[in-house]
């Protein structure tokens, strides 16, 4: 427990590319609420000054029509619902357009913070949820004192824009008390849109101050220990220690392979003690083939099994430097090199031919 705190304690190391990504997979995201909230009160700003004419004047000749014709209508049987229906179908069109307006600003404040993520871990059971002490540690923790903090300023701030907004109009907001309602509206409506437009203002100030805020917290909490990004490069790269353990097991596994295959060998052309190489050559094939090569004590054991099984050892230093450096395992040999092996292949076979010929 001690040591996991400690860890917590010690995450100084800035978050990798793979955990930005768990972190978005499980809906840990950047994510302000003030910005949401900036968004809708511009977005009804806006509904208010574009659609507050046109749509006041629908409900309003739906409202007079009632009103004038109350006495004609009727509302016996199935009259009454067909009445419902046709108040709600035109209150309905009234309003359509502001509030998917509204829709999409509430979606455009989530968009444009981070890009949008399907996932159910958030909903899934916690018990750290119904926890009396992590309820008690969420409730004092950084992050409610700056809501709290939040809230506060932009008490202060609204209720200074009403008082700046509103202290000068003070007699015209009493006059109205006492006159005609058909001025009550126009004059509502202009104020309303300076108030809203001063709030957008300041609430814009604080949505971008809470976003940074917001998004510091959260790059701390991506944050890792020395002790997860060892953890991490293991997972990805591999563990140092298995890596070399598989590494000298493909050595050991492509050496004997190379060994088994020395007695195919048409030759060997050694260094002669440091460097060892094993080509293939059989009529038809296009271009030998080394199928073994080694330094050193690989290549002492390549001179052992080629002389065991009576393959021609021929030395040539220079021929064997180059092509242990320019030919693979199971390639041909480079174009650069056919003339001096062909020598080198058809030198040995005049050799076996010599041979068969005294026996």
């Amino acid at each position: 427990m001690a040591e996991e705190f400690n860890d917590n304690e010690n995450k100084t190391e800035e978050p990798t590319q793979k955990r930005l990504e768990k972190a978005l997979k499980r809906g840990d995201v950047v994510k302000s609420q003030e910005v949401n909230t900036w968004f809708v009160v511009a977005g009804g700003a806006l509904v208010l000054m574009a659609f507050s004419g046109t749509t006041g004047k629908d409900l309003s000749a739906t409202m007079r029509g009632l009103i004038a014709n109350a006495h004609d209508i009727s509302v016996d049987g199935p009259a009454l619902p067909r009445l419902f229906q046709k108040i709600g179908g035109e209150m309905l069109a009234a309003v359509a357009i502001p509030f998917l307006v509204l829709m999409l600003a509430a979606l455009g404040g989530n968009i444009i913070q981070h890009r949008l993520i399907w996932t159910y871990e958030t909903l899934a059971p916690k018990l750290s949820r119904i926890s009396p002490a992590a309820g008690l540690k969420r409730i004092f923790s950084k992050q409610s004192l700056a809501n709290l903090g939040k809230g506060l300023i932009k008490l202060i701030l609204i209720g200074g824009v009403l008082t700046v907004l509103m202290w000068p109009e003070r007699e015209r907001l009493e006059a109205l008390t006492r006159s005609d309602l058909s001025g009550l509206l126009p004059l509502s409506l202009s104020l309303t849109l300076k108030l809203l437009g001063s709030v957008v203002a300041m609430l814009a100030i604080v949505a971008a101050a809470d976003y940074l805020f917001q998004y510091r917290q959260w790059h701390e909490r991506q944050k890792m220990s020395v002790r997860e990004l060892k953890e991490e490069f293991k997972q990805t790269e591999g563990d140092p220690a298995i890596k070399g353990k598989m590494k000298q097991v493909r050595q050991l596994r492509m050496r004997r392979r190379m060994i088994a295959a020395v007695p195919k060998a048409a030759v060997v052309i050694t260094n002669p003690t440091h460097f060892a190489v094993a080509l293939e050559y059989e009529r038809g094939m296009d271009a030998p083939v080394c199928v073994a090569k080694g330094v050193d004590a690989l290549a002492l054991k390549i001179r052992e099994v080629a002389d065991k099984h009576s393959v021609p050892i021929v030395e040539n230093p220079p021929r064997a430097r180059a092509l242990h450096a320019t030919v693979e395992i199971d390639q041909q040999i480079p174009p650069e090199h056919y003339k001096a092996v062909a020598e080198v292949i058809g030198y040995v076979m005049r050799l076996r031919r010599m041979v068969s010929a005294r026996r």
